[in-house]
């Protein structure tokens, strides 16, 4: 493929795998299209086994979108030595990759790095505000990484 990307598997991490990063890669896997990029998701302490939190579903199909049935799984070292991207939340994510695989470090970001390295709050047991506001950070840090992935997908 021509204009494959350079990042062939990227990987959204959280610490739960129900709110945020179900969001983002759902959002990441639309925004690049074709292009050849696989997305999955993985949480520091996942809730494995769990669907999407309900708010953050449901702030999604207010939206307009309906991501693939999801089902949390806890970070490994098999995903973070197969992910060519990793894109986290928070600076406390970055560490703690950095901690349990000091081989990832090189290839793990802030999903807001070209948003002035923005962080995205945990919505998990708060009010519908904070999904809302969730989803608007994560859509917005998407679209930018999503034009440097795949720059001609963006339309």
């Amino acid at each position: 493929m021509a204009n494959a990307p350079f990042f062939k598997r990227i990987l959204v991490v959280c610490v739960g795998n129900i709110c945020r990063s179900p969001t983002a890669e759902h959002l990441l896997r639309e925004a690049l299209g074709d292009c050849g990029a696989t997305v999955s998701s993985a949480g520091l302490g996942a809730l494995a086994g769990q669907p999407i939190e309900p708010t953050a579903l449901a702030v999604l199909a207010r939206r307009g979108h309906a991501p693939q049935p999801h089902e949390a799984r806890q970070l490994d070292d098999a995903l973070l030595a197969d992910a060519d991207l990793v894109l986290v939340m928070e600076k406390g994510h970055l560490q703690e990759i950095g901690r349990r695989a000091p081989q990832a470090r090189g290839k793990t970001f802030l999903l807001g790095k070209w948003r002035g390295d923005a962080e995205i709050p945990d919505p998990y047991r708060k009010d519908e505000a904070a999904f809302e506001l969730a989803f608007d950070l994560i859509d917005d840090c998407v679209k930018t990484w999503a034009a440097r992935i795949a720059p001609r997908q963006i339309t």
